[in-house]
């Protein structure tokens, strides 16, 4: 892809680090953050019980969960405010937008599908910002857009749940359209609320500010001409949707010459507030994907899914939920993903990239959306039968 100047701040993983083999908090520089992560909507999915709703991360465990952060050793959590719920010793990162738009502008103009949200985000941020920016000195303005865009809109997999006919079992929605429009409107919701915060609470609250991009690494499936470049259009089609704009003003030439008038323009005047919108980027990231040239793609039935005309290939995940505690708490994969990922980051510490903190996905197991409780990311195992009893797992001693 064309980004040539990247700014890195945190590295948000499907797992977690504590002190690992050969590494010590010490290689690393001063200043840089180890934290992790979670989100309103996952961790505070409720249950209901005689008429009350619980979470696993809630009040009667906050200040247990509190301790064990400290006990693990971690500088930073990092963690969304609801906008639909909007509501110590250890600094806070907040996204103020984790895939939970309220459901009264859904029922009044589509959420996101509307240019209104854009005015109604600026509100809501504006309100994060005075209610608690003098207690928050990181902000994440949405967390890994281009899923909630995709899987939101092109796929229906997660809320709320769009998608054509041709691609999954969705009532509404347009695969080929919709991605386009919520991503530029989640573009313009960032690009308001940052320029908002810099104008009006930077200099006072002295903050920093950007945004969470996902992204898989994408290998070449052959040693092809053909398979190099269709790896360099999933990335711009992947991380380069968002990245490209926040750091040029616009979309990739590849998604340009893709999609045609399916991508939406910016004008003069937002392409400038879009362009340079950050203080930081945060990536997440968790493996990589093959990828190959599609030869495929229909010009009938079009969506996001298809516009790159590539070919991903990917590993099967395991569901871990099946295990038993003892298996589940002894995660040495886990630790040694860890530990080859921090000699890695190290390494490009001491090259002089500015690499500034490193976040796990995720403290807590959690509701993995459209996953339910089947998938156990948490450096701290919740035994759900037994009032959410935390136990740390091996990556988290």
């Amino acid at each position: 892809m064309e980004i040539h100047q990247l700014f890195f701040y945190l590295v948000a993983l499907s797992y977690f680090f504590a002190s690992i083999e050969g590494l010590s908090r010490s290689d690393f520089p001063d200043g840089f953050v180890f934290g992790a992560g979670s989100s309103a909507y996952q961790e505070l999915h409720t249950r209901m019980a005689k008429g009350l709703a619980y979470g696993i991360l809630s009040l009667r465990h906050t200040q247990e969960d509190i301790a064990l952060m400290k006990e693990i050793g971690l500088d930073s959590f990092r963690f969304s405010i609801s906008w639909s719920r909007v509501l110590p010793s250890i600094q806070p990162c907040i996204t103020l937008f984790h895939w939970d738009t309220p459901q009264a502008l859904e029922d009044e103009y589509d959420g996101f599908l509307s240019i209104d949200i854009v005015n109604d985000y600026h509100d809501y941020a504006e309100f994060c910002f005075k209610e608690f920016g003098d207690r928050v000195k990181l902000w994440t303005t949405f967390n890994e857009p281009n899923t909630f865009s995709s899987e939101g809109y092109a796929t229906g997999t997660i809320a709320p749940g769009r998608c054509s006919s041709y691609v999954g079992n969705c009532t509404f929605g347009n695969s080929g359209i919709e991605p386009y429009m919520v991503a530029h409107h989640i573009l313009l919701s960032h690009a308001t609320a940052v320029k908002l915060y810099r104008e009006k609470y930077q200099a006072s609250q002295m903050g920093e500010i950007g945004i969470t991009i996902s992204t898989f690494w994408m290998v070449p499936k052959y040693q092809t001409i053909a398979s190099s470049k269709a790896a360099s259009r999933a990335l711009d089609f992947a991380f380069g949707w968002f990245a490209h704009p926040v750091t040029y003003g616009d979309y990739p030439k590849s998604m340009r010459a893709l999609v045609g008038n399916r991508l939406p323009n910016f004008t003069v005047i937002q392409s400038k507030m879009v362009k340079g919108s950050l203080d930081f980027l945060g990536v997440n990231y968790y493996t990589a994907r093959y990828a190959d040239d599609s030869t495929s793609s229909s010009s009938v039935h079009l969506s996001y899914t298809t516009d790159s005309h590539v070919n991903l290939t990917r590993f099967s995940d395991v569901n871990n939920n099946s295990w038993t505690i003892q298996d589940a708490l002894n995660d040495r994969l886990r630790l040694k993903y860890h530990q080859l990922h921090l000699s890695s980051r190290l390494k490009a510490t001491r090259a002089r990239i500015n690499v500034k903190g490193y976040y796990v996905w995720s403290f807590l197991d959690d509701f993995e959306w459209e996953s339910g409780y089947t998938y156990r990311f948490g450096i701290n195992y919740i035994y759900y039968k037994n009032g959410l009893t935390r136990y740390m797992k091996h990556t988290a001693l």
